[in-house]
């Protein structure tokens, strides 16, 4: 390790600390910038606090036993999304205005995965194996991408009952305390069944591979400050962030549902993407979809499930009502779920998937229209269920004697 690049990954530590210090002082003065500036102050807090927490997650797993990272590291990396999003949930408990927000930012949250960081994997994974190679337009496409190891079939499994499950909501219209109660036991479920398997060494990039390099104490002590330092931003910024995409959407004539919907789990997701992004060009493509994987998983199951509670707790009822935007928006994210979980049953996502993937993704912007998105997700079903049956004999092989095994 030279010392140039130990001097870029420390300047980096400090930008992330020095950007999140504006919001601290901000929230402790009492003062309220304009609208515009607070989400640019408080959603660059954000940013930088979502780094700190995903370089002290990934640099933990060298410390902390298989079952308590999987437990502790899975909450902590999310908490950027999760208080923005619970927030909204919460607020609309006594603003009933509020709650298209909470469904608009998890619905965005969950599609930006697929759509942007499970094709980007597969695009980049494809691109680094053919490079320097001679290889046909037909090999690239449908044999390079991303391969994920067996052990991701326990996130794949979980992942399916989830989405399946979540069809309910817009069936129902409502997400209630119900939905709670099952998709955080799955949640429960998931945590206990991936810890029975075996701790590996993971594969540090960047800023993680600089603290892993650290004597242990010191790492330990970096790692701990960054939790803290990155959870008084977070707790800070997420309830001005949130005030302030909608006020400037109102103020800018911008729809603020879409505001909410794709800027702040841009803020959020950004430090996965990157994750992601180095283990692709490193070829460590099970890591780099694993890691997106596992995000997917938590917010598909933990985050739905926590906003009936958190809206209870705003003093809404025990159930949320959706209204037919925030329907649509549920029924279409279930829908891209079911055909992501089809690309990678069989433990790989092509070039040509992840661009199929992306490109579906994009045309939901240029088909803003309610029945054109119905029939968007219509067609994601439809795939996916010629891929399920073409595959269901390999399916039921793969996952039989799913939980007598130790670990697939």
């Amino acid at each position: 390790m030279n010392s140039a690049m130990i001097i870029q990954w420390q300047f980096k530590v400090l930008s992330a600390v020095l950007l999140g210090l504006p919001a601290i002082v901000l929230r402790l003065s009492g003062i309220e910038p304009a609208a515009p500036v607070g989400m640019v102050v408080f959603g660059f807090a954000i940013v930088a606090s979502a780094f700190l927490l995903a370089w002290g997650a990934e640099t933990a797993e060298k410390d902390i036993s298989a079952s308590l990272a999987v437990a502790i590291l899975a909450l902590i990396a999310v908490l950027p999304e999760y208080a923005v999003d619970l927030y909204f949930a919460y607020a609309a408990g006594h603003k009933p205005e509020y709650a298209p927000y909470a469904v608009a930012n998890m619905t965005g949250s969950n599609r930006l995965l697929i759509g942007i960081g499970w094709s980007m994997v597969a695009l980049i994974s494809g691109y680094v194996i053919a490079r320097g190679r001679t290889v046909s337009l037909k090999s690239f496409l449908f044999e390079s991408g991303a391969t994920l190891s067996s052990r991701r079939r326990i996130e794949l499994l979980f992942l399916a009952i989830a989405g399946v499950y979540a069809f309910l909501i817009p069936l129902t219209r409502t997400i209630s305390l119900l939905d709670s109660v099952v998709l955080l036991l799955l949640f429960g479920l998931y945590i206990w069944r991936v810890s029975g398997c075996e701790q590996e060494e993971p594969e540090l990039v960047g800023v993680a591979e600089y603290l892993g390099k650290l004597p242990r104490n010191t790492r330990r002590m970096t790692i701990v400050g960054f939790f803290v330092y990155a959870a008084i931003v977070v707790l800070s910024s997420a309830e001005p962030f949130a005030n302030a995409l909608v006020h400037t959407g109102k103020a800018w004539r911008i729809d603020e549902f879409l505001l909410v919907q794709w800027l702040a789990p841009l803020a959020s997701e950004s430090p996965e993407f990157v994750v992601a992004f180095l283990l692709a060009v490193r070829k460590k493509t099970d890591s780099a979809i694993g890691t997106l994987l596992s995000s997917k998983v938590n917010q598909w199951t933990l985050l739905i499930g926590s906003i009936p509670l958190a809206y209870l707790a705003g003093g809404g009822s025990w159930s949320m009502h959706l209204d037919a935007r925030q329907v649509e928006e549920v029924f279409l994210t279930a829908s891209q779920t079911v055909l992501g979980l089809a690309f990678l049953i069989n433990l790989r996502l092509t070039v040509f998937e992840g661009l199929a993937l992306f490109l579906l993704f994009i045309a939901q912007f240029f088909f803003p229209q309610t029945e054109a998105r119905l029939w968007l997700s219509v067609l994601y079903l439809i795939i996916a269920g010629a891929i399920f049956f073409v595959q269901r004999k390999q399916i039921i092989a793969d996952f039989s004697g799913f939980w007598s095994k130790k670990c697939p």
